[in-house]
């Protein structure tokens, strides 16, 4: 599971770090995404997106469940075990949906801005016809340059919005590997728990072998 978080992890990154670039593999990552959005993809990124809730939610009610059983009695090595594994699990979970959300209106903001560059382009031709001598009326003209300084501040908006997400998305990365040490610690810890617990149940046997061998000794 924790394998396959990871991979998700790191396909998304990977993705919002193509957003950011204008290279043909942004181009690619855009058609994907368009394509994904049509069609069953919604409802099938939907359902990974509900199953990933319904897991993370699992894993927080393991932790409060494990938790509760504290207050009673401390917790062993295999309770630790536990509770450090769902705690890996639900923050990987939470940054998977996270990555999910960023993409989505990275996306989104994408294409906006794409939209209003056409119509800039358009604005733009039809100014140069204006200006090569086409007979267009003076309404026409002023209602063209009102709609132009109209999309101005919309596109310097999205820039703007662009510019804060692919920020965010920087942020997100640096995260993402600060995660990446923690789990490492995780894992190292959990090999030195299982060792533990190893290491007692090997003491525990050899000390239930003495003690049988002790009332054999005794009944002898």
């Amino acid at each position: 599971m924790l394998q396959l978080l990871y991979a998700f992890i790191f396909g998304e990154m990977f993705v919002i770090v193509s957003f950011l670039f204008k290279t043909p593999v942004r181009k690619l990552a855009i058609v994907t995404v368009d394509r994904i959005k049509r069609g069953r993809g919604p409802l099938l990124v939907k359902s990974v997106a509900a199953t990933f809730v319904v897991v993370l939610a699992s894993s927080l009610y393991s932790i409060s469940k494990i938790q509760r059983r504290f207050l009673q009695a401390p917790l062993n090595p295999t309770d630790q075990v536990l509770v450090s594994n769902h705690m890996l699990q639900a923050s990987l979970l939470g940054f998977v949906l996270f990555l999910l959300l960023i993409i989505d209106r990275l996306h989104h903001y994408i294409r906006e801005l794409r939209l209003l560059r056409k119509a800039m382009e358009a604005a733009k031709k039809q100014s140069r016809s204006f200006e090569d001598g086409k007979s267009v009326s003076a309404a026409e003209h002023k209602a063209l340059l009102e709609e132009i300084a109209m999309l101005k501040p919309k596109i310097k908006t999205l820039e703007s919005e662009c510019g804060v997400k692919a920020s965010k998305a920087m942020a997100l990365e640096a995260e993402v590997e600060a995660l990446r040490k923690q789990s490492e610690g995780f894992l190292m810890e959990y090999d030195r728990l299982l060792a533990d617990n190893q290491n007692l149940r090997s003491q525990l046997q050899v000390i239930d072998h003495k003690s049988s061998h002790s009332l054999n000794k005794k009944s002898m």
